[in-house]
C-alpha cells in the first residue's frame, strides 16, 4: 500500500546531490554536501509497545538512531518529536518517556537538541535524527551481489513477544528478552560500511525479515534463499510463537509481499509468523563477500551481538525470497 501511495505524488525535483531517497526503501535520505561528506537525515516514532514509560523512551530512540547506522552514518543530532494525552496522562510519566530516549542519545553520543511536541490522544515518540558519512562508505539496500552471504545480528521475535505482553501473559524473561533485544544500538553499521565487501545493508523492523530481505532483493534485481534452521530466534519468542501469539500486522505483511515468497511445504504457521514478524528496532541484515563473512560475524559478536549468524544466501534470478529447512 505504501509504495502505491508513493507512485501518486507529484514527480520530485532531480537534484544530482540527493544520494538516497524513497525509491529503494532504504532507512534514511542521504544527501551530498561536498565530495568527502554527507549529510544523513531520518525520522521514527510509534505508540509505546511497552508500558514503562522509560523503557518505551529507550526503545524509541534505539529505533529511530538505527536508521542511521542502516545506510553506514553516524549521528550527530536528534530531535525529539511527542505527542502527549496532556490531560490524561501525569506530567512525570512523560519525563519519563524522554529521559529514556534522552539516555540512549547519550549512549550514543548523540544530544538531543530540541523537538516538538503536541496534545495528543494517543502517546507517540520518536526522534528525527541527523547524521554524517562519507559518500563512498554509503550503503544501501539495492547493493547485493550474486554470491553474497546473507547475514542477520539480532535475533528476531519481539513482535510475537508484545503480542504476549498486550494480552498481560508475556512474563518477566520474555520482557527483559524484548526489552534487552530492542535498547541494543545498532552502532557497529557505521564500522560494517567501512568494508568494501559489504555489500547491502538494512535493519529488520516493520515488516519482518522476508519483507525487508525482499526490498533487497528487488532492488538488487536477485533472489536470496534463507536457512529457517540457521535463524536466530529470542528463546522466550520462540516458546510464545509455538503457543500461537501473534501480531496483526505479521499478517499483513504476508498479505503484502507472500506472492513474492516460497516457504516449505507444510511449514507451521508459527513458523511463518516469525518470518513476517515485525521487529520494533530490530537488528542489521546485510549481504557480505563469503570470504569476509567470518569476520563481519567476528564483528557483530565483539559488538555484542551474540546471535549475529549467517542465515543464507544471495542468487541470481526473479527476486524473491525462498525459505529452505
Amino acid at each position: 500500500m505504501l509504495n502505491d501511495i508513493l507512485a501518486k505524488l507529484p514527480p520530485q525535483a532531480v537534484n544530482p546531490g540527493l544520494l538516497i531517497g524513497h525509491e529503494t526503501g532504504d532507512d534514511a535520505a542521504v544527501f551530498k554536501i561536498i565530495d568527502e561528506l554527507a549529510v544523513v537525515a531520518t525520522t521514527d516514532f510509534f505508540m509505546p509497545i511497552v508500558d514503562d514509560p522509560y523503557d518505551y523512551g529507550r526503545i524509541a530512540a534505539t529505533n529511530a538512531l538505527s536508521d542511521v547506522y542502516a545506510v553506514g552514518g553516524t549521528p550527530i543530532m536528534a530531535l525529539a518529536i511527542a505527542a502527549m494525552p496532556m490531560n490524561q496522562m501525569p506530567a512525570d510519566m512523560v519525563q519519563k518517556i524522554l529521559a529514556g530516549g534522552a539516555q540512549v542519545c547519550a549512549d550514543a553520543g548523540v544530544p538531543v537538541a530540541g523537538g516538538h511536541t503536541i496534545d495528543s490522544v494517543e502517546p507517540i515518540y520518536g526522534l528525527a535524527v541527523v547524521g554524517l558519512v562519507h559518500p563512498d562508505r554509503i550503503k544501501r539496500n539495492c547493493e547485493a551481489q550474486e554470491g553474497d552471504d546473507l547475514v542477520l545480528s539480532k535475533a528476531l521475535g519481539v513482535g510475537i513477544l508484545g503480542a504476549a505482553m498486550n494480552k498481560d501473559e508475556l512474563d518477566a524473561e520474555g520482557y527483559r528478552q524484548m526489552v534487552e533485544t530492542a535498547t541494543k544500538l545498532n552502532s557497529v553499521g557505521a564500522e560494517l560500511a567501512k568494508l568494501p565487501d559489504v555489500h547491502a545493508l538494512t535493519d529488520v523492523t516493520g515488516f519482518g525479515l522476508i519483507g525487508h530481505l525482499l526490498e533487497i532483493c528487488k532492488g538488487s534485481g536477485l533472489s536470496a534463499t534463507v536457512d529457517w534452521n540457521a535463524l536466530p530466534i529470542l528463546p522466550a519468542a520462540l516458546d510464545y510463537a509455538e503457543r500461537g501469539y501473534n501480531t496483526g500486522a505479521a499478517g499483513r505483511n504476508w498479505e503484502s509481499f507472500g506472492h513474492d515468497a516460497t516457504l516449505p511445504d507444510g511449514l507451521p504457521d508459527w513458523r511463518k509468523n516469525l518470518l513476517t514478524d515485525p521487529q520494533t528496532s530490530g537488528g542489521l541484515m546485510l549481504t557480505c563477500s563469503p570470504e569476509s563473512t567470518d569476520k563481519i560475524v567476528g564483528i557483530f559478536k565483539e559488538a555484542g551481538f551474540p546471535d549475529a549468524s549467517v542465515i543464507g544466501k544471495v542468487q541470481g534470478g526473479v527476486p524473491r525470497v525462498t525459505v529452505t529447512g
